[in-house]
């Protein structure tokens, strides 16, 4: 028999969920967003047995309890989309945490399977787990897994179409004491009195909720038709018992439930060895030495830059050759005219040059995935709490932040974690300075153009100096708009792990093909629509201008060639097309505001590309200063072209990296900042960062030019 079960899986962080799911799905899933959040939401699928199980991969959380966003939206999806099945993934080597989620998810009514992840781990320890006892006294079956080998998946999926099949047999909670459940049992009964309510909010759980004073539970019970005759009850229950028990009734239900877990785990869980060496251990003394973590975190990031692009520059020179290869084919295939230059100079003058830098952003991506599957990232956010301090900024913002050398947008993303508002703003707001991958090809094309010396350490200071310029831009917020206190910092720091190939490989291809898939759209517009501005409307010489040129030329070159002399005069018409063309009227009527930066209208008008997508900025110049020759953005035909155009020179170029870097950045990380931190803030980010980019460039640039740099 057919038939389609929707299963949640969920659990507390660094529980190997994802793993999990990526064992249970394989590659037949799809990420996207929950409705109306920016909260990345996995769904995947996996037939077996004529059915079809759809998973859905739920944010890490450590509580049903609503503080940080992906609480509110893993609650919210619970309650509101009511899977079949919720699986609760649980490390097996910390169990007591772990239990604390699964009781709670008990208390909403829905079918509950608890996966005993990474059990190679726990018996390593010597821990021994009575899966059988452990599941008749939390009354919910369970099954033991290795989520990177893909060990019990097919128990799990057994498991599951079990549990979906008999979700009618009676469902165990956790009591709470006597007196406790003397106050929920009428609480229930006032819940359910209206059974439309009842249906959407589990009567025991909500009742809990409120005796637990869960802000969001008192706005959802207001919407029943007797929240007065429940709220006034919950008051005179929440006042007698915590009189009774002479403590916050919050704290004694979470004592409940840890003495609960407590009993369970003493029972079921035995440990018959322990290993008086702990490589985890051994690494953390290192590591996590107060005076060490900093400069070992440092050391660590100037390492990935410095191998990203040691190992990038050949693969990135073999994709340059390659375009410039396939450009001279599609010129010398097609006939001159409309069609040859919307191919060659539109098309893979554009998105080419982006695509070359494609390996830099594997490599890179690479590293970042190998980290955080290794278990650093904590380590980092411990590293660098007291220095974040220093400037306003939480310890977990280091997670999003190092994220956005990657991609802002799931660097925005990643700051949901932050439960206070204020250090969620502080982060997200600071992001934008980090540079991201988008932001790379520029950084790389200009260093390798005008500091062919050492390009890669010009790079490298743009970064260093785009995480300074984040730190102030925190310490100038922490003491105007956001003033306040960082919230403390409690985390815990998972034992280090070998990644698995498959993990870190599954993780690349996704963050690489989200950049590829940007290129083959957003930037193949972008590309047609500045060659058209470019091309249009069309423009010749006059026969008497031509003369003119050609009078001026021969003046200073007596001796030219006729080829020289042609060259010279092709070369002078594609420059005044281009002037004439639509895109050269907006950029010669902007270039005003951008001269005291040094930029000329061409540099304008790449600028303002460049808001839509960073890599814009390299297409537009590529289209740029491709038109009327067969140059592109490669290294051998735009590195020249933008070293022999007098308007460059170190300088500009230097300049206009760092506009790069602080400008806001591209329309879909600024779509984010909107839906996470609303239109208020997001007009605070663009309009402080154009002025501040604007002001950064112009000081550059005119202290360059009273220290001779500019000449």
């Amino acid at each position: 028999m057919k038939q389609n079960i929707r299963v949640a899986l969920a659990g507390n962080p660094n529980s190997g969920k994802t793993t999990l799911f990526n064992a249970l799905t394989g590659s037949h899933h799809k990420v996207g967003n929950y409705p109306g959040v920016t909260v990345e939401k996995k769904e995947g699928s996996r037939l077996y047995k004529e059915t079809t199980f759809h998973f859905v991969d739920l944010p890490g959380i450590y509580s049903l309890t609503a503080y940080s966003i992906d609480e509110v939206v893993a609650r919210d999806f619970l309650l509101h989309e009511r899977p079949d099945v919720v699986v609760d993934v649980m490390d097996s080597t910390n169990l007591e945490r772990h239990l604390y989620l699964c009781l709670q998810f008990q208390e909403l009514g829905i079918p509950v399977v608890g996966a005993l992840n990474m059990t190679d781990e726990a018996e390593e320890k010597g821990i021994k787990i009575n899966k059988a006892f452990l599941e008749k006294v939390l009354g919910i079956p369970m099954v033991q897994t290795v989520g990177p080998r893909g060990k019990g998946m097919e128990e799990l999926l057994e498991l599951i179409l079990h549990v979906y099949q008999h979700q009618d047999l009676p469902k165990k909670y956790i009591v709470y004491g006597s007196e406790i459940e003397q106050r929920l049992e009428p609480l229930q009964h006032l819940i359910e009195s209206d059974a439309t309510f009842a249906k959407t909010y589990p009567s025991r759980w909500l009742a809990v909720k409120l005796l637990e004073k869960d802000s969001r539970a008192f706005e959802v019970v207001k919407e029943h038709p007797k929240a007065q005759e429940i709220l006034s009850f919950l008051q005179e229950s929440v006042v007698w018992l915590e009189k009774h028990y002479g403590k916050d009734l919050e704290i004694v239900i979470s004592e409940q439930r840890y003495g609960y877990i407590h009993g369970a785990i003493k029972e079921a869980v035995a440990i018959q060895k322990k290993n008086d060496f702990s490589l985890t251990e051994a690494i953390d003394r290192i590591v996590m030495h107060p005076l060490l973590s900093l400069p070992i975190f440092v050391g660590v990031l100037w390492a990935i830059f410095q191998l990203t692009f040691t190992l990038g520059e050949y693969p990135m020179a073999w994709l340059e050759t390659f375009f410039t290869w396939l450009s001279e084919v599609v010129h010398g295939a097609l006939p001159n005219g409309l069609l040859q230059s919307l191919v060659v100079d539109g098309i893979i003058g554009g998105v080419g040059g982006v695509l070359s830098f494609v390996p830099l952003i594997v490599i890179l991506f690479f590293f970042l995935s190998l980290l955080e599957d290794i278990g650093y990232m904590s380590r980092a956010a411990f590293a660098t709490d007291k220095f974040l301090h220093f400037f306003g900024l939480h310890g977990q913002s280091i997670f999003p932040m190092m994220l956005g050398f990657g991609c802002s947008v799931p660097a925005i993303m990643a700051a949901r974690t932050l439960k206070s508002p204020r250090d969620r703003i502080l982060t997200v707001l600071v992001i934008p300075f980090i540079s991201c991958g988008a932001k790379l090809p520029v950084h790389v094309l200009l260093a390798a153009a005008f500091f062919p010396e050492n390009p890669a350490a010009m790079v490298m200071l743009v970064y260093a100096i785009g995480v300074v310029l984040s730190l102030v831009a925190a310490w100038v917020l922490n003491h105007t708009v956001l003033k306040g206190d960082p919230t403390p910092f409690v985390m815990e720091l998972p034992p280090y792990r070998l990644p698995t190939l498959r993990g870190i490989l599954w993780h690349v291809w996704d963050k690489t093909w989200q950049y590829a898939k940007k290129a083959g759209t957003v930037i193949l517009a972008a590309s047609i629509l500045i060659w058209a501005l470019l091309k249009f409307p069309s423009y010749e010489m006059s026969p008497m201008e031509q003369e003119h040129l050609q009078a001026d030329y021969l003046s200073l070159h007596a001796e030219a060639s006729e080829e020289e002399l042609a060259a010279y005069i092709s070369a002078r018409e594609a420059e005044a097309a281009l002037e004439h063309s639509f895109a050269g009227r907006f950029g010669k009527f902007i270039e005003p505001v951008f001269r005291p930066l040094g930029f000329d209208w061409k540099i304008a008008v790449s600028m303002v590309t460049g808001f839509a997508a960073k890599e814009v900025v390299v297409s537009t110049l590529g289209i740029l200063y491709g038109v009327g020759e067969e140059a592109t953005e490669e290294s051998e035909g735009l590195r020249q072209a933008l070293q022999q155009d007098p308007a460059w020179n170190p300088l500009v170029a230097f300049v206009l990296m760092l506009f790069v870097l602080v400008i806001p950045p591209c329309f879909a990380a600024q779509a984010t900042i909107q839906a996470e931190l609303g239109w208020k803030w997001w007009a605070f980010s663009v309009v402080s960062l154009l002025l501040f980019g604007w002001l950064l460039g112009f000081a550059v640039y005119q202290g360059g030019l009273l220290l001779g740099l500019g000449i």
